[in-house]
């Protein structure tokens, strides 16, 4: 099992969806970083090319104006298959590695070559997968050869045979694979909303703070009866206070706000359909908030290490 530092900070950006570029200007943008998803540049598995040439078309425009982050939903890296028949190991680790990624994100949750589109499957908090989940988290480590962060999911009702808390789950599943985190703070202020006895705060002082790399920033809706990370609305207040919380405490490398079309659900809103502007405008917001932000504790350490070298 190979041994990885923890990335140095990059800064603010946004996550590249291919789903509002029809609209979005996401190269007139000021970000530092944009997160790129493995999954819509992918060829077919079963296709003669790792990158779909409309995808090498897209990743041009932004190329050179920010870094480029990898990120892999559906790689199956916590499935049942075979990691080399996975698509993480077919075609996620190549992909990561054309892209320049400092690290690469994934999904810590199931999948396989049959249900790919199913969102929000979390792997199950028991003893047993920590063991399983934690031997491929460090095979496709080693694979990729650059730190993996694992992003926890949201998800609607209790996970069937749970024998611990999914903050629990993740602070073990890291340290036996020697892997990180990428905190999703909209999903975790999702799940509290969602779920008796979900704490927050509990959660984050149960996880190891030190090994997160990267925060994702989302905003939701309601539907159903049901709040869902549906990346259609501005960022609500309460995660803004998480995102302070966890700067003044940790020093993740990036933090990324995520905005997206109608892929979870249909019942999710359509961002730029009549409203492109008033979107492009709560994008533009929420992003120079972020940056505010990051700006401020960025300086506040900075202020804190001088006043030490000085003592």
């Amino acid at each position: 099992m190979m041994k990885f530092a923890k990335p140095s900070a990059i800064g603010v950006g946004l996550q590249y969806n291919p789903e509002i570029l029809d609209w979005f200007p996401f190269e007139d943008m000021e970000v530092d970083v944009y997160e790129v998803l493995l999954d819509n540049l992918m060829g077919p598995l079963d296709g003669p090319y790792l990158m779909r040439p409309a995808a090498r078309e897209q990743l041009e425009k932004i190329r050179g104006r920010g870094r480029l982050l990898a990120h892999s939903n559906y790689g199956c890296d916590f499935g049942f298959a075979p990691l080399a028949e996975t698509a993480a190991l077919r075609r996620h680790v190549p992909l990561a590695k054309a892209l320049g990624s400092p690290w690469v994100a994934n999904h810590c949750f199931y999948g396989d070559n049959s249900w790919l589109d199913i969102w929000s499957s979390p792997v199950q908090f028991s003893h047993a997968e920590i063991e399983r989940c934690a031997a491929r988290a460090a095979a496709v480590q080693d694979a990729y050869g650059m730190p993996l962060a694992h992003e926890n999911a949201a998800y609607y009702m209790p996970t069937p045979g749970a024998q611990m808390r999914e903050a629990e789950f993740m602070a073990r599943l890291v340290e036996r694979s020697g892997t990180f985190l990428h905190l999703d703070l909209h999903n975790i202020y999702t799940n509290s909303v969602n779920l008796a006895g979900f704490s927050c705060a509990d959660y984050l002082d149960t996880i190891p703070l030190d090994r997160v790399i990267a925060i994702h920033l989302a905003g939701g809706s309601w539907y159903g009866g049901s709040y869902h990370d549906w990346h259609d609305s501005k960022v609500p207040e309460p995660v803004w206070e998480l995102l302070e919380d966890v700067l003044s405490r940790a020093e993740p490398a990036a933090v990324i706000l995520e905005f997206q079309g109608q892929a979870h659900h249909d019942g999710t809103r359509v961002l730029g359909q009549s409203t492109a502007q008033s979107d492009h405008e709560m994008i533009a917001g929420d992003l120079a908030r972020a940056r505010e932000i990051w700006n401020r504790h960025k300086g506040a350490r900075q202020d804190l290490s001088t006043m030490a070298e000085q003592a």
